[in-house]
């Protein structure tokens, strides 16, 4: 069997954010963000062990090679997720899902990016890294602006594509919460590569929790949520996380975590919604906002120019 994808009848100006977007998802193949590979460095410079002080060598000489040799720095270029905050206004609204299925085509071909689309129960892969509902678009309309602010994430099959969610009865309280998540980092926490970002969300369902765990992952490593009891179990999440000691890949430390980032919304009385998703120390996301006529800001990669 095989995927049929044929290229959509774009407009001129489609086609010019089509293409910075193809530059872009290569930038965000081989670079860190900014706020990612100061974690890093801030993290190495904390362990002593000959061990640890390895590994975070050898994951600063692979950035630098994959920079240098501009090719992406894990061999899981995972499955292209896109999280959008898009005016109605935007000009480029109506041609907006074709253009991000050819972006992640063309990037697939020109990076190049492995072919990690698979056709479930077909059990074929597409070859294209497109296929049913793939790359993942996240839309949120915000009323009568005319820009977009767009992040480009890679989701791996060890980091946030293996999450948990769960919908806890209200009894079991914020105590609960807490459980959940340390019993999720002791048991599958090493399935992505540490240090780990930690993305929770809390919310009304399973749906919901988990679409909040996967936006706070957006969010800058040294963030801190704006809800002063949220932040207050962000401190205590990773303090706990951290003394669990899987330290970096796992090879035990004093640091396990970049931070942990909650993003919680509003929820029924009855039902408490958590889930958990982990970024490894190669969280591969970036973030690029359009103006109207397609000038563009890149906050999470200074001095990179497309």
């Amino acid at each position: 069997m095989t995927y049929t994808y044929e290229a959509a009848s774009l407009s001129v100006k489609a086609k010019k954010m089509r293409d910075t977007l193809v530059d872009y998802i290569g930038i965000v193949s081989h670079r860190l963000p900014d706020d990612v590979a100061a974690k890093i460095k801030e993290l190495g410079e904390v362990e002593v062990d000959p061990l640890q002080q390895l590994v975070y060598e050898t994951m600063r000489e692979n950035q630098l090679l994959a920079e240098n040799l501009n090719r992406p720095s894990c061999q899981d270029t995972g499955a292209l997720q896109f999280f959008i905050k898009v005016g109605t206004n935007f000009p480029l609204i109506n041609e907006l899902n074709e253009i991000l299925k050819e972006a992640s085509y063309l990037a697939t071909k020109n990076i190049p990016l492995r072919h990690n689309a698979v056709e479930t129960f077909d059990e074929y892969n597409t070859g294209l890294n497109i296929g049913t509902g793939l790359p993942t678009i996240y839309t949120e309309l915000e009323e009568g602006t005319d820009t977009i602010e767009l992040y480009v994430y890679m989701a791996g099959g060890g980091c946030t594509l293996p999450g948990a969610a769960k919908v806890l009865m209200p009894g079991e309280g914020y105590e609960g919460v807490v459980r959940f998540v340390m019993d999720q980092m002791t048991s599958y926490g090493i399935n992505a590569c540490p240090p780990l970002l930690v993305g929770i969300g809390v919310a009304t369902s399973v749906e919901t929790a988990a679409m909040n765990s996967k936006l706070a992952l957006m969010r800058r490593a040294e963030s801190i949520s704006p809800n002063e009891n949220a932040a207050k179990m962000e401190n205590l999440l990773e303090e706990g996380i951290n003394n669990i000691g899987l330290g970096p890949q796992g090879f035990g430390g004093k640091k396990s975590v970049m931070g942990v980032n909650i993003i919680n919304t509003a929820r029924h009385p009855s039902t408490i919604g958590i889930a958990l998703n982990t970024g490894c120390w190669s969280h591969r996301r970036g973030q690029i906002i359009f103006d109207n006529q397609l000038n563009y800001k890149l906050p999470l990669n200074e001095g990179v120019s497309l």
